[in-house]
C-alpha cells in the first residue's frame, strides 16, 4: 500500500463533528459527484475507486441525512479493470445539495460557499475531504516531495488554494489538459498539510522518513565536502613536488635557503600530508613549531622560484 493510500486510510476513520462532516461531505461531492436532474427530481451520485473512501461517504451521508442510499458497482473498462463503486441517493437529493451549499439561486455554486467554511475546524474537514476525493502525495522516501489535489473548476482551484494558504502552506496552483492542480513541494508544508487534516499517523511516519533522509543527506554533504578538501590538498601537494623535482633538476636543493630546503623535504618524504600532519612532522623533525600559514609561506616562495624557471624557459624558446 502506497504511503497516499494509507494516509487516506487513517483519514477515513477519523469521527467529526457535523459542521464538519458537512464541509467534508461537501468536498467529496463537489468534486467526485455528480449532480442530475431528470424527470424524477435530482439526483447525487458519486464515484469512487476506493472502497474506504465509498464507506466513508455512506458514513457521513448517514451521520447527517436520514436518507435511501443505492450502492452500485461496475468494473472499469481500462487500465487495471478496477471497481468503481457508485453511491446514489435519489430521496431527498435535493434537499441535501442545497444543505451542502452546492447549488443557490443562480445554480452551480463557484468555489467554496463560505457558510461551510466558517470555522477553523471546518476549513480543515473540507481540505481532507478534497484530499481524499483527487489528493495525491508521494511517498517520502523518493527522492522529491509532492502533494497535490486535481480539480476542474478554476474557481474551485483558487479557493482551496487560498484556503491552504490560510494555513501558510505555500500552495500553488497550475492549469493542466483536464482542469487544474494545487500542489505543495516543501517538505515542511507538507507535513503542516497531513497535520491541517489531522493524519496524525501519517504526520509521524512522514517526520521519520524525512529526518532519516536529512540526515543522509547531510552526511552525504560533509562526505562529498571532505572528499573535494582531500582532493584539493592532493593537487596542491602534486604542483608542490613537481616544482620541488624541477628546481632539483635543474640547480640542486642547495639553490633554496634553509627554511625552504627543510619544508621541500619534508614535502617530498610526505607527498599525501596534508599542512596540518605537515606542521606536526616538522616539529617532530625539527624540534621547531610551524603554523598552517607558515608552510604555505614557504611553500608560496618555492612555487614562484619554479613559476621563474618555467618563465624563463619559455623565453629561452622564444628566442631560439
Amino acid at each position: 500500500m502506497s504511503f497516499a493510500s494509507r494516509t487516506k486510510s487513517e483519514l477515513v476513520s477519523l469521527n467529526v463533528s457535523d459542521c464538519c462532516a458537512k464541509a467534508e461531505l461537501s468536498a467529496l461531492t463537489r468534486i467526485n459527484g455528480v449532480l442530475s436532474i431528470s424527470s424524477n427530481g435530482m439526483r447525487i451520485e458519486f464515484e469512487t475507486q476506493n472502497a474506504a473512501i465509498a464507506r466513508r461517504y455512506v458514513k457521513l451521508i448517514r451521520q447527517l441525512y436520514n436518507v435511501q442510499i443505492d450502492l452500485l458497482t461496475r468494473k472499469q473498462m481500462r487500465l487495471n479493470k478496477a471497481n468503481i463503486y457508485i453511491i446514489r441517493i435519489s430521496s431527498y437529493a435535493e434537499m441535501i445539495i442545497n444543505d451542502l451549499h452546492l447549488v443557490d439561486s443562480y445554480g452551480l455554486v463557484k468555489g467554496i460557499h463560505l457558510e461551510l467554511i466558517e470555522n477553523k475546524c471546518c476549513q480543515r474537514a473540507y481540505l481532507r475531504g478534497a484530499f481524499l476525493a483527487s489528493g495525491s502525495v508521494n511517498d517520502p522516501e523518493r527522492s522529491s516531495y509532492h502533494l497535490e489535489i486535481s480539480v476542474i473548476d478554476h474557481e474551485l482551484a483558487e479557493d482551496l488554494k487560498n484556503l491552504c494558504n490560510n494555513f501558510d502552506l505555500n500552495a500553488r496552483m497550475i492549469k493542466r489538459k483536464k482542469g487544474y492542480i494545487i500542489y505543495i513541494k516543501e517538505s515542511e508544508k507538507i507535513s503542516d498539510f497531513l497535520r491541517v487534516i489531522n493524519a496524525t499517523n501519517a504526520i509521524l511516519e512522514f517526520e521519520d522518513v524525512r529526518i532519516l533522509r536529512d540526515m543522509y543527506n547531510s552526511a552525504n554533504r560533509i562526505r562529498n565536502c571532505e572528499i573535494a578538501n582531500l582532493n584539493k590538498t592532493w593537487d596542491a601537494a602534486r604542483e608542490q613536488i613537481d616544482n620541488i623535482n624541477l628546481i632539483i633538476n635543474r640547480f640542486g636543493l642547495d639553490i633554496l635557503d634553509n627554511k625552504l630546503q627543510e619544508v621541500a623535504l619534508l614535502r617530498l618524504n610526505n607527498p599525501e600530508a596534508s599542512f596540518s600532519e605537515l606542521a606536526e612532522i616538522y616539529y617532530e623533525t625539527y624540534r621547531k613549531p610551524i603554523s598552517k600559514s607558515g608552510l604555505n609561506h614557504r611553500f608560496r616562495k618555492i612555487n614562484e622560484f619554479a613559476e621563474r624557471i618555467k618563465t624563463s624557459d619559455e623565453k629561452n624558446l622564444k628566442d631560439v
